[in-house]
């Protein structure tokens, strides 16, 4: 296991504040562009840093550090709007080639060569970036855009029953329950995603637009659980301590939408209580969600326990962790990983369902 694992171990500890006083020396600009605030946050980001490129050394993955290198980037451009774009890169570039200088000391020759890789390919990704600065336009292509912006509108305005009754419309009007799922309250909590990194709006916001979404998936509930059953069973949950369990929510409610009895754990599920679960249920499907890479250890942990203990039950991993990765979950020994709910419900359907006939 990479030495950048524990990042409050002293020696990471002493690392971060050397990187961090470091840059100050060779960029006496940075006196005047930080206040005390941002030098506080400049070195938690060390650290948080550091615990992503963990993560990719641990895997030897190519996207997982580039990828958010670039999601990094576009974050501290609109922070920071004070300051250029290029400004920006070349403080992002100089934190790069100072943690190669520090890592020496600290990593063996063959995780230094491993990091050494991955911080050049951040390096090359935030350059490229700053040269060709898109912001998202996912928001404004697909199905029900007009339909997405009225609800996020209700939301912007701190309109719960708005909010509730575009969603409730929305089903009257005779659009599918996986629609609404996936091709609006989903596109809609990404770009609440989006805004916050743009700085556009607070946590507290984001926090709310996630309760108000979750209040309007439950009037779907007396549908989805009178639906006919098919006899299979799915423990769904988030790993670890991760916290974002919007996305496994959905693939429950639709897994118990297509009859499936849906067993959901929420959030923050320890490995110990998840294996509790599997032995007392005995599930035909686990599926398991990571949002952030921090997380993705405790998560091939807990596949390889359910492995070993439970050879014959299918596993299913997803979440922005996996889709921001280079295939990742292909390395493991699970079943399945998709981008899409609904295309874990057709796989399982295709694969275990119809299998029992």
């Amino acid at each position: 296991m990479s030495l950048l694992f524990y990042n409050t171990s002293e020696k990471v500890i002493s690392l971060s504040k050397k990187v961090f006083n470091r840059h100050f020396e060779i960029d006496p600009q940075l006196k005047l562009d930080y206040d005390d605030r941002r030098k506080s946050l400049m070195y938690e980001d060390i650290l948080y840093n550091m615990s992503y490129l963990n993560i990719a050394i641990e895997f030897d993955d190519d996207k997982i550090f580039t990828e958010y290198s670039i999601w990094l980037y576009h974050l501290m451009c609109n922070l920071m709007k004070d300051l250029s774009k290029d400004r920006i890169k070349d403080q992002m570039i100089t934190h790069y080639e100072l943690l190669k200088v520090a890592l020496a000391e600290i990593l063996p020759e063959d995780e230094f060569d491993i990091a050494i890789k991955h911080l050049s390919s951040a390096i090359m990704a935030t350059e490229a970036e700053a040269k060709d600065f898109k912001q998202s336009v996912r928001f404004d292509n697909g199905n029900f855009v007009d339909l997405r912006k009225i609800y996020l509108e209700r939301l912007m305005k701190n309109d719960t029953m708005g909010a509730i009754s575009v969603i409730k419309n929305a089903s009257d009007s005779g659009i599918p329950l996986d629609s609404i799922y996936l091709e609006i309250l989903q596109e809609v909590m990404y770009e609440v995603g989006n805004l916050w990194q743009k700085n556009i709006i607070t946590i507290d916001k984001e926090h709310y637009c996630t309760s108000t979404t979750q209040v309007a998936l439950s009037q779907f509930y007396p549908t989805i659980f009178s639906r006919p059953r098919n006899g299979k069973k799915i423990i769904t949950c988030c790993v670890g301590s991760e916290l974002h369990e919007m996305g496994i929510r959905m693939l429950s409610d639709l897994f118990e939408y297509n009859g499936w009895n849906s067993i959901y754990l929420g959030a923050a599920v320890p490995n110990a209580a998840l294996l509790h679960s599997i032995e007392e249920n005995k599930p035909d499907l686990i599926a398991l969600s990571v949002t952030m890479p921090q997380h993705l250890i405790l998560c091939y942990d807990l596949v390889k326990s359910i492995r070993e203990n439970y050879p014959s039950i299918k596993i299913a991993v997803g979440g922005r962790a996996f889709q921001t990765s280079d295939e990742l979950w292909k390395k493991w020994d699970v079943d399945i990983s998709a981008n899409d709910a609904a295309d874990f419900v057709i796989w399982a359907n295709e694969n275990i369902v119809k299998k029992q006939f």
